[in-house]
């Protein structure tokens, strides 16, 4: 997720190919940024879909990891279901992105917001709700542990 002038952007793509799976020139300088804060605001919701979910699911007597390889040949399968799901059942999160981290993400997407005109209202809610985990000490967590709110 880069931004910037196609030519700086073509002489640097060859190192930045020896680092990263893909790289893609997403508009002019601060674009890759902007477009970093919409895979954070993304994630965060589904995280949230997936911890309520799983929830739900426990709550409810079934068999988490029956439901999850199940729904995760549907319409609800994303990556954090299929590298997150096992461990959020298990209570599993000394790794991954930590919490920090994505609240630091989350401040900053919802400052660009407000200086650009765009309302993030699950974003706002998600990020509080990281900050019950940190509240917990859940800092270094991975952000999958919003499960452990519910």
């Amino acid at each position: 997720m880069c931004g910037g002038d196609q030519v700086a952007f073509d002489a640097a793509k060859p190192v930045m190919d020896c680092f990263a799976k893909a790289t893609t020139l997403m508009g002019p300088s601060g674009a890759g940024q902007l477009t970093k804060m919409v895979n954070q605001i993304c994630i965060a919701g589904l995280v949230q879909a997936l911890s309520e979910g799983l929830a739900f699911a426990e709550k409810a007597g079934l068999d988490g990891n029956l439901v999850l390889d199940v729904i995760s040949k549907g319409a609800a399968q994303s990556w954090q279901m299929e590298n997150r799901g096992k461990t959020m059942l298990k209570r599993e999160f000394n790794f991954g992105f930590a919490v920090d981290w994505m609240r630091k993400d989350l401040g900053i997407c919802m400052e660009e917001a407000e200086r650009n005109g765009a309302k993030l209202p699950l974003t706002t809610a998600i990020d509080q709700f990281y900050g019950e985990v940190q509240a917990t000490g859940g800092n270094r967590f991975d952000t999958s542990s919003l499960i452990t709110r519910l």
